[in-house]
């Protein structure tokens, strides 16, 4: 039987590095119950220093999570090591994953700082992390551009210091696969006390190799990879959880490892729900996840399929959790019917005034659309919670006018700081005239950077999911909104981004925490 190989996810804080794919509290700890449902070994829920939001959320995840280890980021300083402790006071499970740059262009141009000072900080954040816990993590920062020899030093120090992880990041996401998987050969053959520390990889996809990186690393030893749902993460993010998951499980005959702790059929609820609730589409194409991933149009291959599955499929779509998963519940349905299928989607309702207030739309849904979908829910619920923080600006109701050969018109109410405003524009398309009124009553001087529209389920009464992002004086935020009418969809999305544009922003840049 071979070793499981640890999956350590960090949708939560990599991903979350994302332009504007800022996460509420309650967001995180739902995508962590998510990933706990999933059997995910490791869930790094944040960077606790970078503000008090933050902090709360990972203080809040580690006291949820009862199955997963919880582990919360810390630059190598004692402030961010107390506070990423403190965060994990309670944690059934928790661990400390601290980091300090070793490259010569980074120890040089950001830290300022000699060689032999990164190692001195390196042991001494180690150190001060095992006084909190005895599982800690150190990853020295941009190694994929990093000096051999100063590497394998750091690292012998680090695990001598009591690092029982130590992870090989590629930061920005230069490496190759052959040269990413020799460097992880060549550190433990080098690093004398090598085999007191399991070996890590987290690998960017700069140029589109972030997953192959980190395969390539588990054939030369590797073993825990860090990655994030739908490969999420600044730039062009990180490795993709499903793609080195189903890959180690699908050609077992290759890796000296298993994955048999992850529940598979969890990928695609999971998928969907980062999608939901980041505003973060997958591409058709998405490997694993997409909309085609297991789709067939060739003759040839629809022919090869009917015959027998094997032809052209690899992987059995019920293995990742892809079902048509229909709920059939209408507007006659109760309560507890409604709440029981939440739960076994994980979602657990705070009160009985927020089940009913999600009860109450999903009631308005059904008067829309006959049958309602999971990935309905999900929408439905992830839209109650944006509706419930920073609600400055609300969305009263809407006329547009849309007819051939005349320019169409919106009339927009919105309740700003509870007073109601009346707006009337024109513009190019309806939904451009609903944003001009909306933004005539707000005034947000903010730039409109993305506008997406996606399906949630098939068929001409599907919600549409729209997506909007905005940016002002530097600051980059997402905004949702769905329903059955993609304009009322598109102004609940701008009014989204708008009510989180208009709230006090207190964290810190979140590239403070990279690795």
């Amino acid at each position: 039987m071979s070793d499981n190989l640890i999956i350590f996810d960090t949708t939560l804080r990599d991903g979350e590095q994302s332009p504007g794919a800022s996460m509420t509290l309650d967001e995180k700890v739902r995508i962590a119950k998510a990933l706990e449902r999933m059997h995910v070994d490791v869930i790094e829920a944040g960077f606790p220093i970078a503000s008090r939001g933050d902090f709360e959320a990972v203080k809040a995840v580690a006291e949820t999570i009862k199955d997963s280890t919880v582990c919360g980021l810390a630059r190598a300083l004692d402030k961010d090591i107390e506070r990423a402790g403190e965060a994990l006071k309670f944690a059934n499970s928790g661990r400390i994953h601290t980091f300090i740059a070793t490259s010569p262009i980074h120890m040089k141009k950001k830290l300022r700082m000699e060689p032999d000072q990164v190692v001195e900080q390196a042991v001494m954040a180690v150190k001060k992390a095992r006084q909190y816990t005895d599982n800690v993590e150190f990853s020295p920062e941009d190694a994929g551009r990093s000096e051999l020899d100063f590497l394998c030093r750091v690292l012998e120090a680090v695990i001598d210091a009591g690092a029982g992880t130590v992870n090989i990041p590629d930061t920005v996401g230069y490496n190759v696969p052959d040269q990413f998987g020799n460097l992880i050969r060549r550190l433990r053959e080098r690093v004398p006390n090598s085999d007191k520390a399991v070996f890590s990889v987290h690998c960017h996809n700069d140029l589109g190799l972030a997953t192959a990186n980190s395969l390539s690393a588990v054939l030369n030893g590797a073993g825990q990879v860090e990655c994030t749902i739908n490969g999420l993460g600044e730039r062009a993010g990180n490795a993709s959880l499903e793609e080195v998951v189903m890959t180690v499980k699908t050609r077992k005959d290759i890796f000296p490892c298993s994955v048999d702790q992850i529940d598979t059929t969890q990928i695609m609820n999971c998928s969907r729900l980062v999608s939901s609730i980041t505003g973060f589409a997958v591409q058709p194409n998405k490997a694993i996840v997409g909309a085609n991933a297991f789709a067939h149009e060739s003759g040839i291959h629809q022919d090869g399929v009917l015959k027998s599955r094997e032809t052209y499929e690899i992987m059995r779509a019920e293995d990742v959790g892809l079902t048509a998963n229909r709920m059939v519940l209408g507007k006659h349905s109760g309560r507890n019917a409604f709440r029981t299928r939440l739960q076994e989607l994980g979602v657990e309702f705070k009160s009985e005034a927020e089940l009913n207030d999600s009860f109450a739309r999903f009631k308005d849904l059904a008067d829309k659309k006959h049958e309602i979908y999971d990935d309905d829910l999900q929408a439905l619920v992830t839209e109650a919670s944006l509706d419930a923080e920073n609600e400055r600006l609300r969305l009263v109701s809407m006329k547009v006018c849309s007819e051939t050969g005349e320019k169409p018109e919106a009339t927009v109410t919105l309740e700003m700081d509870d007073k109601e405003h009346v707006s009337v524009e024109n513009g190019g398309g309806p939904v451009d005239a609903a944003f001009k009124a909306i933004n005539k009553v707000v005034n947000s001087g903010t730039d409109l950077l993305l506008y997406s529209v996606n399906n949630i389920t098939s068929g001409t009464d599907s919600q549409g999911e729209v997506t909007v992002r905005v940016e002002k004086g530097g600051r980059i935020v997402n905004g949702q909104g769905a329903d059955t009418d993609i304009v009322i969809a598109s102004a609940k999305a701008y009014i989204n981004a708008l009510n989180k544009i208009l709230a006090p922003e207190e964290r810190a840049h979140p590239q403070t925490g990279d690795v």
